[in-house]
């Protein structure tokens, strides 16, 4: 799965529009148990972007203990490895959403970080170097010239001889693997704080990340509607228009778990879709969604929805294409799996089933 999202972001992708309009609302938002929200959210109309309110990682703990050196299971690519960390002053998290670097920031070690991936785009790292291109390649001379101790990856970002090189040149790098989905963030916290030598601070932070997550989906099973039958069907396609790109996200994507928790029906799952392949014409009218899910840089890459219609009739031929009803969202936190994926979860109902 994860070589799948590698090779697709290799292929033009769009940075991250964190930092494009609209912006998030000034003032605190009503609780989501509270919004005012539609009798039907399947009869809404037109596009709509989910918005995080706030995208400031907030640590779990100040100058957090921490003990090294620390072996560590190294989930490589090729297999399991123990890897010795002995040192952790100068980290470089790399992975295609952030996800990575905003747990460390999460742990407390943000101080520590010495550069960044292109989707690190929240508040307390935009003054970091970035190490890898707008088609997420790691500049080997960009990260050596950084000197880092400690490099977290997950194999996302590549090329994998490039890291390699790294680890040749005397680096350390530890991949780790969390599979996509709700009970990633957690795990990325334990994996990544076994890493820093801080597994206490870990499992502090896996466990804020489960309570928020638990509450945040106990608000969207109060505004959802009761009757599965009345319930949005979710489709989530992924786009990249100057490369021709045009995939389902299905079962065992990350996409699956994101579309139940907010309450919706995963279409794709209906239709036997699994992982991420190629659209189809047949697919996409068979699966019939009320509403489709995509990344903001996507969407623009297609030239928005009129962008997307004429480029791709079958849209048009799906009550979602027939309502516009689209929903976007930054591509570098729609399917982070991360710290911040609470706050996406919220952004995104608020989208779906506000008024």
């Amino acid at each position: 799965m994860l070589a799948g999202l590698l090779a697709l972001s290799a292929c033009s992708v769009a940075p991250p529009s964190s930092t494009a309009e609209p912006t998030a609302p000034a003032g605190p938002r009503v609780p989501l148990s509270e919004l005012a929200v539609a009798d039907d959210p399947r009869a809404l109309t037109g596009p709509s972007t989910a918005l995080i309110e706030s995208a400031a990682i907030e640590p779990v703990a100040v100058d957090p203990a921490q003990s090294l050196p620390v072996t560590v299971v190294s989930r490589d690519l090729d297999g399991d490895r123990e890897v010795v960390v002995d040192d952790a002053s100068r980290i470089l998290p790399l992975d295609i959403a952030g996800s990575i670097a905003a747990t460390v920031f999460a742990l407390g070690f943000g101080d520590d970080v010495v550069g960044r991936d292109i989707s690190t785009t929240f508040p307390e790292a935009e003054g970091l170097p970035i190490v890898t291109s707008s088609g997420h390649a790691i500049s080997s001379e960009a990260v050596l010239a950084l000197r880092p101790t400690l490099v977290i990856t997950d194999g996302t970002v590549g090329p994998t001889d490039v890291v390699l090189q790294l680890r040749e040149a005397g680096v350390t790098v530890v991949y780790v693997d969390a599979e996509p989905g709700l009970g990633a963030p957690a795990e990325l916290a334990r994996q990544v704080s076994a890493a820093l030598g801080s597994p206490e601070t870990g499992e502090l932070l896996a466990q804020r990340l489960e309570q928020e997550l638990a509450e945040v989906l106990a608000a969207i099973e109060q505004i959802r509607p009761d009757d599965p039958a009345q319930r949005v069907r979710i489709l989530f396609l992924y786009l990249r228009g100057a490369s021709g790109i045009y995939y389902l996200f299905g079962e065992e994507s990350g996409a699956d778990e994101l579309i139940e928790g907010l309450g919706g029906i995963d279409v794709a799952g209906e239709i036997g879709w699994t992982g991420l392949r190629p659209m189809t014409d047949e697919a996409l009218v068979a699966a019939n969604p009320d509403l489709i899910l995509v990344m903001t840089g996507g969407l623009e890459s297609v030239g928005g929805v009129d962008g997307l219609l004429a480029e791709k009739p079958a849209v048009g031929l799906t009550r979602a294409g027939e309502a516009r009803r689209f929903v976007d969202m930054d591509d570098g936190e729609v399917l982070s799996f991360g710290p911040r994926t609470p706050a996406v979860l919220d952004a995104l109902a608020r989208a779906i089933y506000s008024e």
